[in-house]
C-alpha cells in the first residue's frame, strides 16, 4: 500500500492529495493504489501534476467524494463511472487531453465544472444541471455555443474564452442568474440582441473578437459592460419566433439597424506593420508532437534595433512572461533566434530521442544530448539547492519536471538538421540572438492550445513595440502538417487586437 493512503485509512482522514515526481514515477510503472477506492470515507480526491492516463471503475466505490480534482494529467477520456458518484459537487478537470465529456455528467449534482484547457469540441446538453454554478470551458475548441438549458437556473459564471466560438446562443436570455460571461478570443462577429435580457450580467468580456461594428468594438475594448448591453439592446437583432398554419415554429432574424462607425482617427505612437507570409518559409510540423507538446506558433520580427539596456530589457521581458502569461511555462514556452543565423529553409518540429536529441545549449560551450542537458542541469539544480539552503529550485532548472521521464523531447530544427529549440527548456547557442541582432524568429509552444501560443505572441510583440518605442515589421509565418495542409498562419486578421489604450495601430498588408 502507498504510505500516503495508509496514513489515510489509519487516521479515518476524509481527504487525500497525490501528486508530484514520486506518484507519477509508481502510477507510471503501476498505476494507481487500488487501496485508494476501498476509501469509502473520502469526500476530497486531489490528483493532479501526474503522467495518470485512465481513471479506473473502481472510482465508482468512492461513494462520498464530493470534491474531484484531476487537474494536469494525461487524460484523454474521462471514465464514465465518475457520473455515478452521486455526492459530487466539484469537479476539476482542466490541463488534460479530453475531447468529449459524458452525456451522463448532467446528471451529477455539480456546482462547480473544471474543463478549461483540454481538446473538447462539443459540449453535451446538461438538462439536469440544476445546482451547477461555474462552468468552465475556456481554451478548447468549441465551435459552438455550449446549448443553454433552462434547467441551469443557477449558473452565475460562464467561461467560454479562448475557442473557435462564432456565435452567442439567441436563447442565452434562460440563464436568469448568469453574471459573468467571458467568451473573449473566440470567432465572434455580431452578437444577438437577446444578450441585454441578462439582467444580472455584470462581468462581460468579449475582448480579441473580430466583431464587425465598429462603435460595439470600442465600447467592448473600454471593459464598458453595461455600455455594451444597451448598444445591444438598441442595436443588435434578435430571433423572433412565429407560428405557422401548421403549428410548428419558425424562426427568423430581424435586421441589423445600426450604423458601422468607421474607424475614427487615433493618435497612434506606433505601428505593427504586418507582411503576408511567403512559400518560401514555413514550418513543418511533425505528427509525433501530438503526444508531447502538440502546438506551436510563430512569426519573424524585422527592424529590431537594441541597446545594450533594451537588450536586457527584452530578456527581463521573456522571463516575465514565462512566469505570468505562460503560467511558468505550463502553459506556453517562448523562444527567440536570430532570423539571419538560419541556413536558408524551411524549419521543423518534431520529437526526437533524448539520447538522440544533439545540442548546443545556450551560453554553454559544447554540443550534448537532450539526456546528457537534462541530467547535468538536474544535478546542477540540487547542488545549487544544497548551496543556498532552498526546498525549491530557480531559474531554468524549475522547469525540468515538464520534462521528466518523457520518452521523447520536442525540438525546432533547421534545414541542416541542427537543433535550435529544445521547448520548454533552452535554445541553442547557434541562433542565440545578441544586441546587434536585426531580425528575429519568433516561436511559442504549448501542450494547452494554439489560442495560448497567439496571445503569449500578440502579448510579447505588443511589449516589444513599447519596449524599443518604434514601429516594427511582422512577417507571418505559415505552419503546415505532414501532408503540406495549413493548421495556422499568424497573426493572422483575428490577432494582434489590442485594448483601446495601447497606442499601437496595426497595418495589414
Amino acid at each position: 500500500m502507498w504510505p500516503e493512503i495508509d496514513k489515510v485509512e489509519k487516521e479515518n482522514r476524509h481527504e487525500i492529495i497525490l501528486s508530484g515526481k514520486e506518484i507519477s514515477s509508481r502510477i507510471t510503472k503501476d498505476g494507481l493504489d487500488h487501496k485508494l477506492f476501498t476509501l469509502n470515507c473520502l469526500n476530497y480526491l486531489n490528483i493532479h501534476e501526474t503522467e495518470l492516463s485512465e481513471i479506473p471503475d473502481a472510482i465508482s466505490n468512492l461513494c462520498n467524494l464530493q470534491t474531484l480534482v484531476l487537474h494536469s494529467n494525461k487524460l484523454e477520456e474521462i471514465n464514465v463511472n465518475v457520473s455515478k458518484l452521486n455526492k459530487l459537487k466539484i469537479l476539476d478537470l482542466s490541463r488534460n487531453f479530453l475531447k468529449c465529456i459524458p452525456e451522463s455528467f448532467s446528471n451529477l449534482p455539480l456546482v462547480t465544472l473544471n474543463l478549461n484547457s483540454n481538446q473538447l469540441n462539443c459540449f453535451p446538453v446538461f438538462t439536469n444541471a440544476v445546482k451547477l454554478t461555474v462552468l468552465d470551458l475556456s481554451n478548447n475548441k468549441l465551435k459552438q455555443f455550449p446549448i443553454c438549458s433552462k434547467e441551469m437556473v443557477n449558473l452565475t459564471e460562464l467561461k467560454l474564452q479562448g475557442n473557435e466560438i462564432e456565435e452567442i446562443a439567441h436563447n442565452i436570455n434562460i440563464l436568469p442568474v448568469l453574471k459573468l460571461l467571458d467568451i473573449s478570443n473566440n470567432k465572434l462577429k455580431t452578437l444577438p440582441g437577446e444578450l441585454a435580457d441578462c439582467l444580472k450580467l455584470k462581468d462581460l468580456n468579449l475582448k480579441s473578437n473580430p466583431i464587425l461594428d465598429r462603435r460595439l468594438m470600442k465600447l467592448i475594448d473600454q471593459c464598458r459592460t453595461k455600455q455594451v448591453l444597451d448598444y445591444v439592446k438598441q442595436h443588435c437583432p434578435k430571433v423572433v419566433t412565429i407560428e405557422n398554419a401548421g403549428n410548428t415554429k419558425k424562426k427568423t432574424k430581424t435586421k441589423q439597424n445600426h450604423d458601422v462607425e468607421e474607424e475614427s482617427s487615433i493618435d497612434y505612437k506606433y505601428n505593427i506593420n504586418v507582411k503576408a507570409a511567403t512559400d518560401e518559409f514555413k514550418v513543418l510540423i511533425m505528427d509525433s508532437v501530438k503526444s508531447v507538446r502538440e502546438h506551436f506558433v510563430a512569426c519573424i520580427v524585422d527592424n529590431v534595433s537594441f541597446t545594450e539596456d533594451t537588450f536586457k530589457k527584452f530578456i527581463q521581458l521573456q522571463n516575465r512572461l514565462h512566469d505570468t502569461v505562460c503560467e511558468k511555462r505550463n502553459l506556453a514556452t517562448i523562444a527567440t533566434h536570430d532570423f539571419n543565423k538560419l541556413p536558408p529553409g524551411n524549419l521543423t518540429y518534431k520529437t526526437a530521442l533524448p539520447s538522440e536529441l544533439m545540442i548546443k545549449p545556450l551560453n554553454r560551450a559544447t554540443v550534448m544530448t537532450g539526456a546528457d542537458l537534462f541530467s547535468k542541469l538536474q544535478t546542477e539544480a540540487n547542488n545549487l539547492r544544497k548551496e543556498k539552503k532552498r526546498n525549491t529550485y530557480s531559474g531554468i532548472h524549475k522547469f525540468l519536471y515538464l520534462i521528466e521521464r518523457k520518452p521523447e523531447y520536442p525540438c525546432l530544427v533547421n534545414s541542416k538538421a541542427e537543433v535550435i529549440s529544445f521547448p520548454p527548456i533552452t535554445n541553442s547557442d547557434i541562433s542565440k540572438i545578441e544586441v546587434t541582432t536585426t531580425k528575429i524568429f519568433l516561436e511559442v509552444t504549448s501542450s494547452a492550445s494554439i489560442h495560448i501560443c497567439k496571445t503569449v505572441l500578440s502579448t510579447i510583440l505588443k511589449d516589444m513595440v513599447l519596449l524599443l518605442e518604434k514601429d516594427i515589421e511582422v512577417q507571418q509565418v505559415k505552419t503546415v502538417d505532414q501532408s503540406e495542409q495549413l493548421k495556422v498562419v499568424y497573426p493572422s486578421k483575428t490577432d494582434l487586437i489590442f485594448e483601446k489604450d495601447v497606442p499601437i495601430k496595426v497595418n495589414r498588408k
